[in-house]
Parts: C-alpha cells; sequence; structure tokens
C-alpha cells in the first residue's frame, strides 16, 4: 500500500492503460518489421545486441514462411522493448541522410577550392599542415593554375583537377 498520496500519483504515472502498451508493441512490430527488411550489409553498420542480432538471422531463416515470420516479429518487438533503441536509430539515421552527408561534404570541398584559389599562399599553408599528405608544389601549382582560369572566367581543368585533388586528400583524413 503506498504511504502517502505522493506515492499514489508516483504509480499512476509509471501505469500504462492496456491501449497505450498496445499501440507502443504495434510501433515496435512495425520497427522490428523494417529491422528485418533491411539487407545483411545495412544490418552490419547498425550495433545490434547479440539477441536482436540472433532474432535477425532466425527472421531471415523464416521469411517466406508468412504465420511464423509474424510470430517473430512479435517476439522481435518484445526483444525491442526491453533493448535500447537510441544507437540503432541514430545509425539507422546516419544510413538515411547519407546523400545530405555526402552533399555537405561536397559543398565544403568547394569552399576549400575557391578559399584556395582567394586567399592564396596563407590559406595554402594551413591545408598542408591540416593535410600532411598533400605535396605542397602540386598544390600550389593548382591553385595558381586556377587562379587564373578564375580571372579568364574560363572555368575548366585546373579548376576541376584542383578539387579533385583536394577531394582525394581529404578523403584520407574524414
Amino acid at each position: 500500500m503506498p504511504d502517502s498520496a505522493n506515492d499514489i500519483d508516483e504509480l499512476d504515472e509509471e501505469l500504462k492503460s492496456k491501449s497505450e502498451v498496445k499501440r507502443e508493441m504495434i510501433q515496435l512490430q512495425i520497427f522490428g518489421q523494417s529491422l528485418i527488411d533491411l539487407s545483411k550489409h545495412q544490418r552490419s553498420k547498425i550495433p545490434f545486441t547479440e539477441e536482436i542480432k540472433d532474432a535477425l538471422i532466425l527472421a531471415d531463416k523464416i521469411k517466406n514462411k508468412h504465420e511464423a515470420l509474424r510470430r517473430h516479429v512479435r517476439h522481435l518487438a518484445r526483444i525491442l522493448s526491453e533493448s535500447d533503441l537510441e544507437p540503432i536509430k541514430h545509425a539507422l539515421d546516419v544510413m538515411a541522410n547519407k546523400h545530405q552527408q555526402e552533399t555537405a561534404k561536397f559543398v565544403k570541398l568547394e569552399k576549400m577550392r575557391d578559399d584556395a584559389i582567394d586567399k592564396g599562399n596563407d590559406f595554402v599553408e594551413a591545408l598542408l599542415t591540416e593535410h600532411e599528405s598533400m605535396e605542397r608544389q602540386k598544390l600550389r601549382q593548382l591553385v595558381r593554375q586556377a587562379a587564373k582560369e578564375k580571372k579568364t572566367e574560363k572555368l575548366g581543368k585546373y579548376y576541376k583537377e584542383l578539387f579533385d585533388y583536394l577531394k582525394l586528400h581529404t578523403r584520407q583524413i574524414n
């Protein structure tokens, strides 16, 4: 028995209605089904517990048996309800936003190229200290040639080569 009215309030907050529990379980079943639908390569990038990994392997084996898979999805939902889902959801979000990440890297490289052309040697020196795999002579030559192209307003070969060079040498770090 609760000792005071305050304890009764705490018990009410902890208890969920049967409908609420069912709604949560249905959401977990949908989430579990989406995990089952992922390819093995995609699953390898997600930090699952051993229990969840085993359940997903079993789900792959019974995919063509509809009723068994339905029961197994319910079992997977129970396992998921006992697990911490944040790392799994975070990994799925990263996988879903891969295109946006690539676009951001592309924009960053374009800005780096334009800064190298506009700011000259000071920026080139900063790049060289930040990315030690770059060759000083090659980078300065590309920047110089790209700057000439930019002045004539005919962006072409060296402008693209500088971008490719930066892309190659910054990818090793990122």
